[in-house]
């Protein structure tokens, strides 16, 4: 199974195998993006994505062509609804869609709607909880199209937090030996226009929210100041070669900025849940590789700050580019999330 991640910058693409208790990586590739491929969590240029999705497949050297994929978070519904334990299937069905019928903002003829039992609710062992989730049809059709003009059968659909639920708990919480499950960890994943935060405590998210802010004022402002196009502002950033005040110019102011919007994100946690303490921060997202950026956060937020990695201790197959493991790592969280839908 593939993971498949398709961001407003670029597609992700890794492939996973498991022995007992290991993963494994085998495939692993990043294509980006023209410009305005994707706007506002919508595919605009489909045949750009699903040629951009083509050659990552072509480069990771991968053989699978089943894919799972995520749509975002803000364009999907999810909610947790109580129900009665005992229903047939046939019942629950029919209450899920009564319950959809309330909670989701669209008719439900334009929506694709599913749901997963979750057990019997804590303390009351005669009823269940189902997670609902939805989201329009178009905004679903668009990736799955996509997806098969890259050459992939998609067989997965997640939501994106869900998949960097399931990447944290399964490839970075067992490596945090220094938390214990009763501290609450912050996961933020910085994108090019939306940074995620969620939150975890034992074992579980217990929060997450979306904030317009990413990496793309930093690709901005280096287009304006030294009069360059995106493309060749995304490649100076990825390869280097700019100006000698790049560092104090730009990257140290964005760097200072992107501290202050983090913390900022982590109050809106703290009037939600005023009785928690994060213990941890991990910075996921392409914006999470720049050096600097831990330290920043941690002076900022007086937090301990490390880089999401969800790569360290996993054996790799000897086709996968030491490149995007060294450089990408911190973009694949969502990916990887999805990778491992396969083992479900």
């Amino acid at each position: 199974m593939l993971g498949l991640d398709i961001s407003s910058s670029a597609v992700k693409l890794i492939e996973l195998s498991r022995t007992r208790d290991t993963y494994r990586v085998e495939a692993l590739a990043l294509e980006g993006l023209p410009e305005r491929a994707i706007q506002d969590k919508v595919i605009i240029d489909p045949e750009a994505v699903g040629a951009a999705i083509r050659k990552a497949v072509k480069d990771s050297g991968t053989r699978s062509k089943r894919a799972a994929i995520a749509v975002p978070g803000s364009i999907a519904v999810s909610k947790t609804v109580t129900l009665p334990a005992g229903l047939s299937e046939m019942e629950l069905e029919a209450q899920v869609r009564m319950e959809a019928d309330q909670h989701v903002p669209f008719p439900l003829e334009e929506v694709n709607l599913d749901f997963e039992v979750l057990g019997p609710t804590p303390g009351n062992p005669g009823t269940i909880d189902i997670l609902l989730a939805a989201t329009r049809s178009e905004n679903l059709d668009a990736r799955v199209a996509a997806a098969e003009l890259g050459g992939l059968q998609v067989e997965i659909v997640d939501i994106e937090p869900f998949a960097l639920e399931n990447a944290y708990v399964e490839l970075m919480a067992p490596k945090l030996t220094d938390i214990s499950p009763d501290m609450a960890v912050a996961l933020f994943d910085i994108g090019a226009t939306v940074t995620s935060l969620s939150v975890f405590h034992q074992g579980r998210m217990i929060y997450t929210r979306e904030h317009p802010f990413g990496g793309r004022q930093h690709t901005e402002e280096i287009m304006r100041r030294y009069q360059m196009n995106h493309a060749e502002a995304s490649r100076a950033k990825r390869q280097g070669g700019l100006p000698e005040s790049y560092d104090t110019e730009v990257l140290e102011p964005f760097i200072e900025l992107a501290s202050q919007q983090l913390s900022r994100f982590l109050q809106f946690f703290y009037a939600a849940h005023p009785n928690m303490h994060v213990m941890r921060i991990l910075l996921g997202g392409g914006v999470a590789a720049m050096t600097g950026l831990n330290d920043r956060v941690s002076q900022g937020t007086g937090i301990e700050t490390t880089t999401a990695n969800p790569f360290i201790g996993l054996p790799r197959a000897a086709r996968v580019s030491n490149r995007v493991v060294n450089e990408d790592a911190t973009a694949m969280l969502i990916a990887c999330g999805l990778a491992l839908r396969g083992f479900d």
